[in-house]
């Protein structure tokens, strides 16, 4: 059809081959058929409409149809499909009369296309089916009887949803009404196509052989045959009876044929099912039709009845007796014995083959069908029937399936009471049937049933129970005296055997505990009254026989001791007994015989506990008293005690029973006989013996007599467990709870109980308890009299639980005595799960002293760490479960009723002296904070939570003298940073304190209580509880004061950064507290602290402000007017330094007004006072470093008056002086006026004469020689603030010359280089030196840094020079090999080693001066480089050996701190941890070497590189680059981009080393190790190459990636730049170079000769190797050419430098050559690649020259001393 291959294009309009066929068919006979293409047997599919010629009959179908109609004749499922749906949604959506043209088609497409293989396409037929019909409703009619058959067969599909939408389009073409009308119109069409489908019908018809495989052929023939009958029944269930009698005839056909009842055995299971269904259909509408043929049916059915389908068998059974009712001589036509029979009783002994719940149902009707006289039916029948099914009641399957197990029992007893029905007669044969159906039937199915639990379920018992109530029923009936006689004599053959099997149970010498079991359920089952088992759900009855109630009680003791039965507050189960007021009696006639039997079993149980102390014999006996319990049950067991054991001697009776209770025979019964088993230690008969108990007690008439009887148990010291048992079957059953209650409130059992809690609480925390289950009892028993409640009232009297609880809480609050012992555990857990319950269950509990004391008790020890109370982590959990708990119940006390608590004032003093008194770590407050949070969260869902927030806070809240005490103990070691930062000033000693005198593992109090203090005001905001006494304000302030604390500490030990996570973690942090802005007097209340006490209150106040964005005006609210900080005091001085930057500009002026005008008036007194011009210089100094005002006349003056004292009053300046003789006071004004020269050279330099020059350098340089002279007095906090201050100067001025010289006089400018600029560094280099060598073996701490940041700063500005020719002390080493100067070899072994000092200020500023010296080195070299040319070992020169010395003792300390980190992955590096310094010294000392190598020669490169290749110190730095850049290196901070739109790296970013830097601390060193490898990559780019191609794979793969994405395209872009702005000129030789190809083109001429080379660099440059490739070439041969390109690319692969120091060496090796210079025969080049020698080693034999290096490597390489060309021995 124009090939496989082609797409045939949308919308073609040129048929295929068939309909041009069917075109010219067309035209050659002169006809138009109306169809083409196909048969018009009814298989065929001859229903397409013609496309071409056929106007006039197809004008009724519209051509979208036609297509969609054509679609359905194809054979591929999902074209079917989808044109189906297609189908449906165009008669859906087009208009009636277009769809009814398609009406003439359907029925032949529905026909065959329903019948579909694949259930969706007959679902998609159903669904369209139902859209025609709405379309086109009564015009349906005409088609309606070519449609019925197949609509028919559609709604008995075997697939579901098939036949469901085949339904609905039924329903929705007739009314119910209508349907069977339809039937009936329809009828002889319907029968003739059900008839074709059963009848002719087969897989090769229904489908095409050639092209529907076998097996589908096969599902679908089965599925049609199915259909079909089922469709039949429907027809029988749906025609009206009056038209049944036509459908007989017309169906007789059928019936006749043998094929038709052949499928009763057919393979397939749905189509026997669709038989037998029919069957019954058949059956029930048309009988004689089915009578007629009975000899074809009778076997059809009933032969077939071990069918084992389960789709098939509840249909077979139903046709089984349709055919017995309807057929009466069925059995007449089939061999019953040989056929039928045998079948039943294969099924009824394999219990129904898994099909029980199915079968045995039909089993009563179908015996009670089966005729005696005809099939022989005997005694033997009957004895084989219920024995094959008490056999299959055996089985596996039936035993582990309680559904099955309940059918065979019901079919059982169901089918013998109908045979007993029919036998009660008093004929012989009758009689012979009733025995065997009790001796030989009922009785070995109960004995079946005794001998496996799984049968001794209640349903087998109460059938037999039913059983026995109706034969009962009918004895005791009026009516046939042999009916009567005949019954009663059955019952008494049953009570005789079973009182036989019963006995031969229990005394069997192997007794069985199963059988025993069963005994008892049976009798329990038995004794109850008729249809009592229907109405029992889950209730376990208890009998007393009538006749034996206590005749000695009286009516009104009846009355007293009367149990409620069915009181609703039983717990577990009700009891009940027999009694003459319940509704039903029981029979008399099962009375006497099952008591006989009772008493038996029981005198027998006796006899075996007393000889063989069984057990289960005991277990026995108890459930037979529990459920028997009678007066005359125990004096026949007292008779057979007399019998056996009369020479016994038997203790006497106590006193305390009365005259007829010791003629009791219960009473008796206990202490002859219960008494002595309670004393035997055997704990699995426990539960058995407090059960007879019960039934002793039960037997009793007065509540008196059973507490004696219960007294006397408790006097005897019993097992403990015992007691348990009592008091738990009395706490589960209100009616035993009454027979015990007397007893329970009594003294004895209360004592008792207090004692057991003592032995418990005292001996467990001394010793190890003997026997851990007894212990675990005796918690058990307390806990349950603790926790239970009857009637709201407890178990036991109230005394007693107060003194219990006692107990219990003096053993918890001992908690070193529990840590101290070894066995911990145990009574702590059983306290908590005793207290627990107490507290969950007991109402009013908590109210009671003694439990709030234990309440408290509990609280404390969860409240505590556990390193104090020594409990474990589970024992902790439970204490906090167990606290809450009473918590909990505690508030819903408060909630009941307005009372008072001890508890929360109690707990709220305690925690007040924990948090103050006692110091805590981190983790011990954590508990508190999480103790106190739990107990915050409960108060709140209290009814009246915040009364209760407020009375807690109340009593925790300390007094404003503790709050005092609190803040005096912190350290003052704060102070050093406001004071270096010039933010506080200070002229007195503070305390020298510091963190080391103070315990580092423990918090100040003031810390702790704010942070617990906190946690409840944050909840009181949260609550909007509003607090009395401005308490939030306080507890605001004290926490604000408390986070400035730890803010302004220089380096918080660990302990504080943890509560400061801790903090962070509870929301406590400035940019969380949003909530202060609600609290109005916050502010004011810390000013007011501020003003009266300064120093930390102001930074306070400071920090608030700045956090809250406080502006000026508000601020200004705050003190009124500037008048009123003056006279100046310490509080108001620090709130002004403080407030300065928030203070509006009129007022900062002001202030600068006064304090200039007070300065002038000052006397020599006032000088260092505060009150003086010490404070009015700070005020000074605070207001105008910030610039915010215009302040330059104003520092102008000030100068003029610091000048005037200089003058007046010169001791008070510190000029060259010993500081040990200097006042702290002289020490601040020195301080202040420094501040101030910095500020005046900020902002006035440009109003400064030569005279106030000379004063600022000369003052500068006098207090640095101070500062040198008494660096041993740094510890000191001013002097060392003196020192800072005066570098800080220093560095002021030095920055101020460097950056603006050019503007400032000359003679100032070289007075500054010549003699002040020399002098600060001929002072500060050496105090350098001092300083880190007196602290060399110390750690860092805060006082070295702080002078040493403003030292190391200012030392950055020293020059070149005055490093050369610096004044520090000789230091050579003997073993130093160097070409270098004495004196500068002693700088460099001098600053080298500092490189890891553990400071980075020093670090920074030694790399700084060292960096300045780098370029002056190598020429130092230079001088020695001849040595080392001719050598022919390979020479190597090292770097600077003193900066080589630290890289080695560096490398050392980088293995071990990255050794654990793969190459590839980034290793974060703390901020100025000891290892930030070590990393930070390495990567310094590499930045310096690789400045010293760019600064080299080219020959001296390659000494160098050859020199880092053997020591492979280049090798360990890359591996340690690659892990300390990050995988992804971006800049952080603002995203600003690069104009070429590139991201901003560390790469792309200049990094800049400062002294001071501390803001992007953690992003430094991943940054600096990104600057180093990329300057290693650009100077070093061969020996990378060489170590990145030696990598291994994985390494190699992340070393590519990474500088491929990050670095390559830079240094590319670098390298083809400086090829273009190169200034170097070529002789013969031109450079150009393209960025966007990466290409630098050389073209080199000589005479007539001319080359051009290209040089392309890699992507990945410059890991890959440079490629060059050949341009134009005049006059070279192809050799030369070929060497020559060979010779660059080797320069340029191996040279560390550039592409033009690679060009030029190679020009300079072409140039040689025609110099006339021979090539070295060894490398084929003049040059050398590496370094750069001619070759001077001349054979003697062959007269050719070599390299050296060449030589070198082809003798150590060949083990050779003979020339490379003449083989001769070389000399």
């Amino acid at each position: 059809m124009g090939g496989k291959n082609k797409q045939r294009t949308k919308g073609n309009q040129r048929p295929s081959n068939s309909g041009r066929a069917a075109e010219l068919l067309a035209k050659e006979r002169g006809t138009v058929p109306g169809f083409i293409g196909f048969g018009t047997s009814q298989s065929d599919l001859g229903y397409v409409p013609a496309v071409q010629g056929a106007e006039e009959i197809d004008s009724l179908v519209d051509s979208d149809f036609r297509m969609v109609l054509r679609k359905l004749s194809k054979k591929d499922v999902t074209t079917k499909l989808k044109a189906m749906q297609e189908f449906g949604a165009m008669c859906d959506e087009r208009d009636a009369e277009i769809v009814k043209g398609v009406l003439p088609y359907w029925p032949r497409i529905y026909c065959k296309i329903s019948l579909d293989y694949d259930r969706r396409v007959r679902e998609a037929t159903q669904l369209a089916f139902e859209k025609l019909i709405l379309k086109v409703k009564k015009h349906l009619a005409p088609h309606l009887k070519s449609l019925m058959g197949y609509w028919l067969i559609a709604q008995c599909d075997t697939y579901a949803p098939a036949a469901i939408a085949a339904k609905i389009a039924f329903e929705a073409a007739f009314p119910r009404s209508k349907q069977s009308e339809a039937l009936v119109f329809c009828k002889e069409e319907i029968i003739n196509v059900l008839q074709d489908h059963l009848l002719k019908e087969t897989p090769d018809t229904l489908s095409d052989p050639q092209t529907v495989p076998e097996e589908e052929r096969e599902a679908k023939y089965f599925r049609i045959v199915t259909s079909s009958m089922l469709a039949l029944k429907k027809l029988l269930c749906m025609l009206p009876s009056s038209e049944l009698g036509s459908l007989e005839e017309k169906l007789r056909p059928l019936l006749s044929q043998n094929k038709f009842w052949k499928y009763g055995k057919h393979s397939s299971p749905q189509v026997r099912s669709a038989f037998f269904e029919l069957i019954s259909a058949l059956c029930q509408y048309i009988p004689q039709s089915v009578k007629a043929e009975s000899s074809r049916v009778s076997p059809a059915v009933l032969i077939n009845i071990d069918e084992s389908d389960p789709m098939v068998c509840p249909l077979l059974w139903e046709a089984v007796l349709y055919i017995l009712t309807t057929i009466e001589d069925c059995w007449n036509h089939v061999n019953a014995k040989k056929s039928v029979f045998p079948k039943l009783s294969t099924i009824l002994s394999e219990g129904g083959g898994g099909l029980a719940t199915v079968i045995y149902p039909y089993l009563l009707p179908f015996i009670s069908k089966i005729p005696s006289a005809t099939t022989d039916l005997n005694m033997e029948f009957f004895r084989n029937f219920f024995s094959y099914i008490t056999k299959g009641l055996s089985t596996e399957r039936i035993l582990t399936s309680q559904s099955e197990r309940s059918a065979v029992i019901s079919a059982f007893f169901e089918c013998l009471r109908f045979i007993m029905q029919q036998n009660l007669g008093v004929k012989e044969e009758s009689v012979k049937m009733q025995k065997m159906l009790i001796n030989d039937q009922l009785i070995p199915f109960v004995d079946t049933a005794l001998k496996d639990p799984r049968l001794q379920n209640e349903q087998l018992f109460d059938q037999l129970a039913e059983t026995l109530n109706s034969w009962e029923t009918k004895a005791e009936a009026h009516g046939d005296d042999s009916v009567v006689n005949t019954l009663k004599n059955v019952l008494k053959t049953f009570w005789t055997s079973l009182s036989e099997i019963c006995l031969e149970k229990i005394n069997a010498q192997e007794t069985d505990g199963k059988s025993l079991l069963g005994i008892s359920t049976l009798l329990e089952v038995l004794q109850r009254a008729e249809n009592s088992w229907k109405q029992r759900k889950k209730k376990v009855a208890k009998v007393r026989l009538i006749e034996e109630a206590p005749e000695s009680s009286t009516e009104n003791s009846g009355e007293e001791n009367k149990i409620d039965i069915f009181s609703e507050e039983n717990i577990e189960e009700s009891e009940f007994c027999w009694d003459e007021n319940l509704p039903v009696p029981v029979s008399h006639l099962r009375k006497g015989p099952l008591f006989d039997i009772v008493c038996k079993l029981a005198e027998q149980s006796i006899v075996h506990i007393s000889e063989l102390k069984s057990d289960q014999h005991l277990s026995f006996l108890s459930s037979l008293l529990n459920s028997f319990s009678s007066c005359h049950l125990f004096q026949a067991l007292l008779d057979l005690a007399k019998e056996k054991n009369a020479r016994e001697h038997h203790s006497p009776l106590p006193l305390e029973i009365g005259g007829p209770m010791r003629d009791h025979p219960a009473i008796q019964f206990m202490y002859h006989r219960l008494m002595n088993w309670l004393n035997e230690d055997k704990k699995q008969n426990i539960d058995f013996l407090v059960d007879i108990l019960y039934s002793i007690l039960y037997c009793c008439e007065t509540n008196t007599e059973r507490k004696n009887i219960l007294d006397d148990l408790t006097k005897l010291d019993v097992k403990w467990n015992i007691l348990l048992r009592i008091i738990q079957k009395a706490c589960s059953s209100s009616d035993k709870h009454l027979l015990v209650s007397t007893w329970l409130k009594g003294d004895i059992l209360g004592e008792k109980l207090v004692t057991l809690a003592d032995h418990l609480c005292n001996k467990d925390l001394e010793v190890a308890a003997s026997s851990e289950s007894l212990t675990s009892e005796g918690w058990t028993l307390l806990s349950l009299v603790l926790s239970q409640h009857v009637k709201n009232d407890y178990l036991i009297g109230e005394t007693y639980i107060e003194r219990i609880i006692s107990k219990l809480n003096v053993a918890l609050s001992r908690p070193k005595h529990i840590s101290e012992v070894g066995n911990t555990q145990s009574p702590v857990s059983f306290i908590c799960d005793v207290a627990s319950n107490l507290f969950i269950s007991m109402k009013g509990c908590c109210l009671m002293p003694s439990s709030e004391e234990l309440l408290l008790t509990i609280f404390q020890l969860c409240a505590q760490n556990q390193d104090c109370t020594h409990l474990s982590d589970f024992l902790v959990c439970k204490l906090k479960h167990t606290w809450l708990c009473g918590l909990h119940s505690l508030l819903l006390q408060f909630g009941n009723a307005n009372k008072q608590s001890t508890f929360l004032h109690s707990s709220a003093l305690w925690l007040k002296n924990q948090i103050q008194s006692t110091s805590l770590d981190v983790k011990s407050l954590r508990v508190v904070m999480s103790t106190v949070d739990d107990l915050l969260n409960n108060l709140l869902e209290a009814y009246n939570s915040h009364f209760l927030l407020r009375l807690f806070l109340e009593n925790i809240m300390p007094s404003d003298s503790e709050w005092k005490h609190m803040r005096h103990s912190l350290s003052t070691q704060w102070l050093h940073k406001p004071l270096l930062e010039g933010r506080l000033s200070l002229n007195y000693e503070h305390s020298k304190t510091d963190f080391k005198e103070h315990s580092t593992m423990k918090l100040p109090s003031h810390l702790c209580t704010t942070a617990l203090l906190s946690k409840i005001v944050l909840l009181t905001l949260k609550e909007e509880i509003i607090l009395e006494d401005i308490k939030t304000e306080k507890i605001i302030a004290e926490l604000l004061y408390s986070l400035q604390w730890c803010e302004e500490l220089e380096n918080p030990n660990s302990i504080l950064i943890e509560f400061c996570e801790m903090l962070q973690g509870m929301g406590v942090t400035y940019s969380n507290l949003c909530v202060l802005s609600k609290i109005p007097g916050l502010l004011q209340l810390i000013f007011i602290r501020s003003r009266n006490t300064g120093t930390l209150w102001a930074l306070t106040i400071s920090k608030l402000i700045h956090s809250k964005n406080i502006l000026p005006d508000e601020v200004k609210q705050l003190y009124k007017t500037t008048e009123g900080f003056f006279p100046l005091t310490e509080g108001s001085l620090h709130t002004v330094q403080s407030l300065s930057p928030f203070l509006p500009l009129e007022d900062k002026e002001e202030l600068v007004n006064q304090c200039t005008a007070r300065l002038l008036t000052c006397t020599k007194k006032d000088l260092c006072n505060i009150d003086g011009s010490f404070g009015y210089l700070s005020i000074l100094n605070s207001c105008l470093k910030e610039g915010s005002i215009d302040g330059r006349e104003k520092l102008y003056e000030i100068l003029k008056i610091i000048m005037s004292w200089k003058s007046d009053h010169e001791d008070i300046f510190l000029f060259s002086c010993n500081l040990k003789e200097a006042t702290p006071q002289l020490l601040g004004l020195n301080i202040e006026i420094i501040h101030l020269l910095s500020v005046l050279l900020k902002y006035s330099s440009s109003l400064l004469v030569d005279g106030d020059w000379d004063f600022i350098m000369c003052s500068m340089l006098a207090w640095l020689e101070t500062t040198s002279e008494n660096h041993a007095l740094y510890p000191v906090p001013l002097v060392q603030l003196f020192a800072c201050v005066s570098c800080d100067l220093a560095c002021t001025l030095s920055a101020y010359f460097s950056s603006i010289s050019s503007k400032l006089p000359v003679n100032l400018i070289s007075e500054w280089q010549e003699f002040f600029s020399e002098g600060i560094h001929s002072l500060l280099l050496p105090l350098l030196v001092k300083i880190t060598e007196e602290s060399k073996d110390t750690s860092e701490t805060s006082f070295q840094n702080s002078v040493l940041i403003p030292l190391g700063e200012t030392l950055t500005y020293i020059s070149k020079d005055q490093l050369l020719n610096h004044k520090l002390a000789i230091r050579l080493k003997p073993d130093q090999k160097t070409n270098l100067p004495e004196r500068l070899q002693t700088l460099l072994n001098t600053l080298a080693p500092l490189l890891h000092f553990r400071a980075r200020p020093v670090q920074i500023a030694v790399y700084h001066m060292l960096y300045k010296l780098m370029p002056e080195l190598p020429r130092f070299d230079d001088d020695d480089l001849k040595s080392y040319v001719d050598e022919e070992e390979e020479p190597a020169l090292s770097p600077p050996v003193a900066l080589m010395a630290v890289l080695s003792i560096l490398e050392d300390l980088l293995e071990n701190i990255l050794e654990c980190y793969p190459v590839g992955e980034f290793a974060v590096i703390q901020p100025l941890s000891e290892e930030f310094c070590y990393v930070l010294g390495y990567l310094l000392t590499w930045k310096l070497i690789l400045t010293f190598f760019k600064a080299a020669t080219s020959q001296l490169r390659a000494l160098y590189s050859l020199y880092l290749r053997r020591t492979k110190s280049l090798n360990k730095l890359l591996y340690h680059l690659f892990r300390l850049m990050p995988e992804t290196p971006t800049c952080a901070g603002p995203a600003a981009e690069l104009p070429n739109k590139e991201t901003r790296t560390f790469f792309t970013e200049e990094l800049h080393l400062h002294v001071r830097e501390t803001a992007n601390l953690s992003s430094q060193i991943p940054h600096l190790a990104c600057s180093v490898y990329q300057i290693t990559l650009k100077d070093l780019p061969a020996m990378v190459r060489l170590w990145w191609n030696s990598c291994e794979k994985r390494v190699f793969n992340v070393v590519d990636k990474f500088t491929s994405k990050y670095v390559s395209n830079m240094l590319s872009f670098q390298e083809i730049s400086s090829v273009q702005t190169s200034t170097q000129l070529f002789n013969g030789m031109t450079v150009k170079a393209r960025s966007t190809t990466r290409e630098v083109i050389a073209t080199y001429s000589v005479d007539d000769i001319f080359i051009e080379l290209i040089i392309q660099l890699p992507l990945n440059y410059p890991l890959g190797s440079i490629t060059v490739e050949s341009g134009k070439r005049v006059g070279v041969a192809v050799q030369q050419w070929r060497n020559w390109m060979l010779q660059l690319s080797t320069y340029l692969t191996h040279q560390n430098g550039s592409i033009m120091e690679g060009l030029a060496l190679w020009k300079n090796n072409v140039d040689k050559r025609f110099e006339g210079v021979e090539d070295c025969m060894i490398c084929f080049s003049v040059i050398h690649g590496f370094n750069y020698s001619l070759p001077k080693k001349a054979c003697r034999t062959c007269k050719k020259k070599f390299h050296s290096a060449c030589l070198y490597k082809w003798f150590t390489s060949s083990n050779k001393s003979t020339c490379p060309l003449c083989r001769e021995t070389f000399f």
